[in-house]
Order: C-alpha cells, then structure tokens, then sequence
C-alpha cells in the first residue's frame, strides 16, 4: 500500500543541493577571508554573496 508522501517530488534534487551546498562554502571562505584581510564587514559580506552567485552558475555547470 502506498501513501501520498511516497509519490511527492523531492524539494531539492540532489544536484540542486550540491551545488547551492558548493556555493554556501565558497561564498562564505570568500566573505571570511575577505573580512580577515581588512575589508569593512559589509563590503566583506558583499563578497560573499558575489563568490556565492558565481559558484551557483559555476557549479550548475560543471556538476552534471
């Protein structure tokens, strides 16, 4: 006998959790080692979300 909850699509597919996975550490290694280095913490949180944005389109690619 199955349920309903057996039937539903998953929320994240695998690869979609690679890769926003992928590109939460490098956003935060960025943003990290910005802040480290002497950026004021708002431009250094900027950094981050750029090298996040970028390790999205990166990794959707290169993770197939």
């Amino acid at each position: 006998m199955t349920t309903s909850h057996d039937t539903d699509p998953p929320l994240l597919t695998l690869h979609a959790a690679v890769v926003l996975l992928g590109a939460l550490f490098a956003g935060s290694v960025t943003g990290g080692l910005s802040y480290l280095g002497g950026v004021p913490a708002p431009l250094a949180v900027l950094a981050g979300l750029t090298a996040a944005g970028g390790a999205v389109a990166g990794l959707r690619s290169l993770i197939r």
